[in-house]
């Protein structure tokens, strides 16, 4: 079976939701167009905004489960996204120009225990992924499925926040994937390292609650707590559902 793309995601907001896409084109050492644009920095961070930073510095799942059942829609043309929450109405704002109306928003999902969500912040031409270097992230639904089996239910994507999903591997296949170069549509990808994992794996997206020892289970029964690949895109291209994933 060939290994095809059957599923596109991008988190406008890091942290902060996801949405569903039917086609994306990317750019040769960029991050994924309009994916982790924007990210929150609690009131503990180091980070002054002007550049990367590592995700310690912003507001996410792993210490805010909360923040996992999030749903996020983008209007591109505007500069304006749409949150949902199960225990929160819907808002819709302007990231770069309307951060009180998000924070007010979001505070109530944050826990006492945490450092406060206290600024957005954007870096031109660079979205905020986990990564020190711009990646998109690619994940094999053959994966999650052994990961379902051994958890005894099914669990969703959103748990892992990728960006790409592939069907037609063995689970964990992609792994042997690193070091090697990939055509994804038009567009040609290197992949670079497995991706660890941390808590907000842990949590149920529909619900924002913790449910699932996701790293316990890995341990186990594979012996890490990874899953998925960072890729970098060295080549542009048009990506869609559908399109065939293979060696250059």
């Amino acid at each position: 079976m060939t290994a095809r793309l059957a599923q596109i995601w991008r988190h406008p907001i890091k942290g902060h939701g996801a949405e569903t896409l039917d086609e994306v084109t990317l750019e040769a050492g960029r991050t994924m167009p309009w994916d982790r644009t924007w990210a929150v920095a609690h009131e503990a961070a180091k980070t002054d905004g002007r550049g990367w930073a590592p995700c310690a510095n912003f507001s996410r799942g792993a210490k805010a489960p909360r923040l996992m059942a999030i749903a996020a829609r983008l209007d591109e043309a505007a500069g304006r996204i749409t949150l949902t929450h199960p225990d929160r109405p819907a808002v819709t704002f302007d990231p770069d120009n309307e951060a009180a109306l998000f924070l007010d928003w979001v505070a109530p999902l944050m826990p006492d225990d945490r450092a406060a969500s206290a600024r957005i912040v954007r870096v031109p031409g660079r979205g905020m992924t986990d990564s020190a270097f711009p990646s998109v992230s690619l994940l094999g639904l053959a994966s999650l499925r052994a990961l379902s089996d051994a958890a005894g239910r099914t669990l969703s994507p959103l748990r892992f926040r990728g960006n790409f999903w592939v069907e037609g591997l063995a689970p964990f296949e992609e792994f042997d994937w690193v070091g090697r170069r990939l055509h994804l549509g038009e567009a040609e990808l290197e992949v670079r390292e497995r991706i660890g994992r941390c808590m907000a794996t842990t949590v149920d997206p529909a619900t924002g609650r913790r449910d699932t020892d996701i790293l316990g289970l890995l341990d186990s029964h594979w012996g890490h707590t990874d899953l998925g690949v960072y890729a970098e895109v060295v080549k542009d291209g048009r990506v869609a559902p559908g399109d065939a994933l293979e060696p250059v």
